[in-house]
């Protein structure tokens, strides 16, 4: 007794829908891997040779 039913429409219950098999789908293509040490403390660097030091702007 004193139980709140929430309506739940259907435009509502479609997107909740779309966005679970969005999900599920782009966790299919871009599976989640642990980073391991290595790739956690890679850094990117990029090479600038004396000429491209002005041409920044």
């Amino acid at each position: 007794m004193g139980e709140v039913i929430q309506f739940v429409s259907r435009s509502e219950r479609e997107r909740l829908r779309l966005i679970k098999e969005a999900r599920a789908i782009y966790d299919s293509i871009f599976p989640q891997e642990p980073v391991n040490e290595e790739q956690g403390n890679a850094t990117i660097s990029r090479a600038v040779s004396g000429g491209d030091v002005g041409n920044l702007s």
